[in-house]
């Protein structure tokens, strides 16, 4: 059973408290019905060695403690265990010197978002799809006063509660994980900025998606979206065929300037396009702690601009906009 009694606690003190209504009857049957190695993966996380540290880094490597303040001993069996946590798909996490090189370089993402998102200090910001929670270290060292993030993948929640139980106090009490998708949410109306990067592309209903985001985000906030997208005007939309880059799960890759088109039809404000990328094989690619496959495997092997499928390779856009 994973205790979110802390977490609910913070929730009642906050903006948000009235998300408690439905929150906490959905962990109740989160641990009623647990993932088949959740508690495997519990018992990785128990048998991690517990050492109090004030050093912390935010940065670009989340980074936790110094190799000084561990045993050999005990960094190998930190190895050990975190890597049964894989795969590891966002980073990159330095914790007492164990260097947990993430299939995603996700500083990457965030030097090319945070020129363009609101100031975040002293605000409450909402994660939705965090996977193992990354970003969140990153908007608390931005200023954030408080960080949600949300994400029905059991695993993420377990790599997130791996590296929140290393941390100085001072951060752990600032960031919070529930493993719910974000159609289970009610309308808070009551975050000041909510980001949402890669999870657009997944959803069948984009639309309903957008809505939701906006649901959630109170007068003049912001949201920050980030998702793959094609090349195109106002009107082009690409629906792929069974895969897209070796994924089943994507559905409506629409242009930045279609997107843009969708989001002030729901009534969104200030809407830009504020990058446009070409994933790069240094950015996504398999390491030592996600070897399965990743970009380099989805691409076109005689043509890496194209897709496996014969796709354009995956091009994500950043757009903001205020509600």
């Amino acid at each position: 059973m994973i205790d979110f009694s802390n977490d609910l606690k913070a929730l009642i003190d906050s903006p948000h408290k009235q998300w408690l209504d439905t929150l906490a009857p959905q962990l109740t049957a989160f641990n009623n019905n647990p993932h088949g190695n959740l508690k495997r993966w519990q018992r990785v996380i128990e048998q991690l060695p517990h050492i109090p540290t004030e050093n912390c880094q935010l940065g670009d490597t989340v980074t936790v403690g110094s190799p000084e303040e561990v045993s050999d001993s005990d960094r190998a069996r930190m190895t050990g265990l975190l890597q049964q946590l894989q795969p590891w798909r966002k980073g990159p996490f330095d914790l007492f010197g164990v260097f947990i090189d993430t299939e995603w370089r996700s500083d990457w993402k965030w030097q090319r978002v945070k020129p363009h998102i609101d100031d975040l200090k002293g605000k409450q910001v909402l994660d939705v799809g965090c996977g193992s929670g990354y970003h969140l270290w990153r908007m608390l060292e931005a200023g954030a006063e408080r960080v949600w993030g949300i994400d029905p993948g059991e695993l993420f929640l377990m790599q997130f509660q791996a590296i929140r139980n290393m941390m100085p106090a001072r951060f752990q009490s600032k960031a919070h994980f529930f493993p719910v998708g974000i159609e289970h949410m009610p309308e808070l109306k009551s975050f000041d900025t909510v980001f949402s990067m890669g999870v657009l592309y997944h959803r069948r209903s984009p639309l309903a998606f957008l809505q939701e985001l906006k649901s959630l985000i109170k007068p003049g906030g912001q949201l920050v979206l980030e998702t793959i997208v094609v090349e195109g005007d106002e009107t082009t939309v690409m629906l792929p065929g069974e895969r897209y880059a070796q994924m089943r799960n994507v559905w409506f890759l629409p242009s930045a300037k279609a997107l843009s088109v969708w989001l002030e039809r729901l009534g969104f404000k200030d809407i830009a396009i504020v990058d446009h990328n070409t994933t790069s094989l240094e950015e996504q690619r398999r390491t030592d702690w996600m070897t399965g496959e990743s970009l380099g495997d989805f691409l076109d092997a005689k043509n890496p601009e194209l897709t496996v499928e014969g796709y354009k390779a995956p091009i994500r856009a950043v757009l903001t906009a205020r509600v």
